[in-house]
Parts: structure tokens; sequence; C-alpha cells
């Protein structure tokens, strides 16, 4: 019988160190590609039936219109990104958009500041999806957070329409796909940061100026959480881009307006649980291969017994017949991965993105051959 040895242990606790003292080279090789190729983000001068139709109908003002951002990329498979409550989703994914960039353009979804339409926001992503797959690029739907919520909304009610919506893959990060996923049913007092966050916009108007700046003060406290490991942050980013995202992230919380804010939650509250709709009427939302990840510890925002991570990680295939989940895990001895955290966690989420990334290229070179 082979002796005790640490040998095994010592090699993967050097594994670990070699991954993290790689990091300040990754650093230097985006920022260093940053100073050749200047991040360029335009505005997407889309529109479509869709929005129009609303509009035209008075079914939403222009002051509810997402903003939909563009980035250039060098492949043919795009990605739409839709991110949380906030940030916006241009800075959602701040860290990654190097690997994203390798897949294709990258169009971001930013909400209004002054107002949101769940109806408006949705038929601007049907125009677009059809707009991308209409030149050939399907796209890949990335949803964080509130922002995979609206994903899910946006394919359930395709389904409904007996549509199926053109698309290379989904992507769910941290769903949150219901107000119950964020505050238990019955609860007087809501159990998680963003419960409370949510809470004084659930009544049937904006609430109070003391209760929204409270709120804003949560949203402010979630994002500086991460910030508090100076030195990590120092192996992520350069001091130029952590003031940057610093200032846009705080910028977007302070800037959305009350009725801005309270119809963003008002989106959430209409939004159907996923096991309400858990029937072959509706199911499967796409056959698009999808990925659904969720992070070690998302007891901060998502409530224990969250419908939407009951529904997808119970029923996964039902609802993605394709579909694969996982969870993002800190290396031993770094603090846990929190609820969509792509920007203090990002070399956690890159993995599985990146394995999910190149599958759907390789699928793409395997057609056009």
């Amino acid at each position: 019988m082979p002796g005790f040895t640490l040998a095994p242990a010592l090699h993967l606790y050097a594994a670990f160190q070699r991954v993290s003292a790689l990091r300040p080279l990754q650093r230097l090789v985006r920022t260093s590609e940053e100073k050749r190729r200047p991040r360029r983000i335009e505005a997407h001068a889309g529109g479509g039936e869709a929005q129009d139709r609303l509009l035209g109908a008075g079914g939403a003002g222009l002051h509810q219109r997402a903003r939909i951002m563009r980035e250039d990329g060098c492949g043919l498979v795009p990605t739409i990104v839709l991110g949380g409550f906030v940030p916006d989703a241009t800075e959602q994914v701040f860290l990654l958009r190097r690997m994203l960039r390798r897949s294709g353009d990258i169009y971001y979804v930013n909400y209004s500041r002054t107002g949101f339409s769940l109806d408006l926001v949705l038929a601007q992503l049907a125009d677009l999806v059809a707009e991308l797959a209409a030149r050939g690029q399907p796209p890949v739907l990335l949803g964080v957070s509130f922002g995979a919520g609206l994903v899910l909304e946006f394919l359930r009610r395709q389904r409904l329409a007996g549509a199926a919506a053109p698309l290379s893959g989904v992507i769910l990060v941290s769903p949150a796909g219901c107000v119950a996923d964020v505050m238990a049913a019955g609860r007087a007092k809501p159990d998680t940061l963003l419960g409370r966050a949510v809470q004084p916009y659930l009544g049937a108007e904006p609430p109070a100026a003391s209760a929204i700046e409270r709120s804003r003060t949560i949203f402010a406290r979630m994002f500086e959480a991460g910030a508090q490991n100076k030195a990590a942050l120092k192996v992520l980013m350069s001091p130029t881009e952590l003031e940057q995202l610093r200032s846009a992230v705080l910028a977007a919380i302070r800037e959305v307006s009350p009725t801005g804010a309270w119809e963003r939650v008002a989106a959430f509250r209409a939004m159907p649980e996923p096991t309400a709709y858990f029937s072959p009427a509706i199911l499967p939302l796409t056959e698009a291969p999808a990925l659904v990840l969720f992070a070690e510890q998302e007891d901060g925002v998502l409530v224990a017994g969250a419908p939407t991570r009951f529904a997808l990680e119970t029923g996964l295939r039902a609802y993605f017949p394709t579909g694969r989940l996982g969870r993002v895990s800190a290396l031993p001895g770094q603090p846990p991965v929190q609820h969509a955290s792509l920007i203090f966690h990002v070399f956690e989420f890159l993995p599985p993105l990146q394995t999910f990334f190149g599958r759907l290229r390789a699928a793409r070179l395997r057609r056009a051959a």
C-alpha cells in the first residue's frame, strides 16, 4: 500500500499559485491591447417592426426605450448582453469583453434611466435578434441576474406566439426571473440585500425620497463590497480602468430616476415564476445550446427556494434540452463568488464561458465546412 504523501496537494496548490500569478500578465495583455485598439462603443441605430408597432399603438413611450450600444468583434457569433438592475450592460461584462469579441460583435442593452417598459425592451430584443439572424449571425443572449429574467420572459413569449427565436445560444448568469426570487412570500422583512432595495418600489406609486436614497445606498454597497480587497483589484484592473468602472457604476445608481427604478421593479413583478409555465405547451424555451451559472454564494440576493433557481436546477433539460448547469466557486483561500460577480470574480466565470463559446465557434465552422 503506497504511503501517504502531500505531493498531489502541493502540486494542486502550485497550480493555483500559477493561475494567480498569471493574472497581472493577463491584465497587462488586456491593457496593452486597449492602447493599440481603444474601446469603441457606438449607439446601434436599430429599429424594427415590433417596437414600431408598440410605440405606434401607445403601448410604451420613447423615454422607456433602452439604449442599444455596439462594440465591434472579429467573429460571426454576436452576443447581446442584458445586465441586472445595475450596473449597465456595458459595465456588467467590462472584463469579459476581450473574450466575447473573439466570437463576434457585442450588443449592450442599457436600460433607460428615466423609465422602463417590459414590453418595449422585449420588442427591441426581438427586433435585434431578427436583424442579426437576417445577416446570418444568430446571436447569443447573455442575461445577468434581472437581465437573465428578461431573457427567460423573452423566450417564453416567443413560444406563446408560436415562434422560435433564431439563436446561437443562451447564457444565464445568476438568473433572477421573478420577484419571488429575491423576496420570500409572506415575510414582512426581506431576507436579502436586493429584497430590501426592491421592497420600497412594490407599491402603486414611486416611493418617498428617503426610501429611494436607502435603495441607492444598498446598490452602491453591493458594488463596493467587491471593492474591499484593494490588492485583488489592482491585479484585475489598472487604476484608470478601476476609476472608469467605479464612476460609471455609481453614476448609473445615482442617475436612475424614481420612476425608472419603480418601472424596472414593476417589470420584475410582471414576470411569472418559471415553475408556473412548466408545461409542454411552452417548454422547451429553445433548442439552442444553453449555459446556466449560479455563484457559490447566492444567498445575499436569492432567497432560499428561489423559484427560478429551483426550476433550472431540477428541470433544466425541460427548459433547455441541450442546457448545461454549473456552480462557479473560488479557489481555496479566496473570497467566495457572489451573485452575478462578473467583475470581481471574472477569472472564476471565464472557464465555463470560454468553453461554451468555443463549442459555438467550432459548431459554426463545422456547418460552414
